[in-house]
């Protein structure tokens, strides 16, 4: 399995969000109400949800497998598939959140020039908090791949380098 690179997530992120941007800014010039797809309140909330869940299971990995490399008496064990299933998730939950999170930042971006408008004000404090909350998510999945990594993952690559 191949590790996610950060400057994958970096460069979703950034082609995310200068679409967005521009796709913000077509939509207002053509139409004369500006009318913009909204952010969902609840789109903060969803990854805050993820980040959280991602990093409970980093901990909870973690505590597991220093308890096995330790022979810790009665220590659960942890099963290679669960833990491939787990960095699966993390590195999926990271691609789409840098997307989604540059998308938000596009959009947050353009209305920083509309803060005025009450509605629009809210809706780039909405995509503000969808923004930090992503980055958790690319945060938590890492912490999480990191956890999951064998040790001699780590001989292998300095090997080959």
């Amino acid at each position: 399995m191949k590790q996610l690179r950060i400057r994958t997530l970096a460069g979703t992120f950034v082609v995310a969000g200068v679409l967005s941007w521009a796709l913000s800014k077509l939509l207002v010039s053509r139409d004369s109400l500006g009318t913009l797809p909204s952010v969902p309140l609840a789109a903060p909330i969803v990854l805050a949800i993820i980040a959280v869940v991602l990093a409970a299971t980093a901990f909870s990995l973690r505590s597991r497998l220093r308890a096995q490399r330790d022979r810790v008496p009665g220590a659960k064990g942890v099963e290679p598939l669960m833990a491939a299933r787990a960095v699966v998730f993390g590195q999926a939950s990271a691609l789409v959140s840098s997307l989604v999170s540059g998308v938000y930042a596009g959009l947050g971006v353009f209305l920083l020039s509309h803060l005025d408008v009450p509605a629009r004000r809210d809706q780039a404090i909405y995509a503000a908090f969808a923004v930090v909350a992503g980055i958790a998510v690319i945060a938590a999945a890492l912490f999480l791949e990191r956890v999951c990594k064998l040790p001699e993952d780590e001989d292998t690559e300095g090997a080959a380098a």
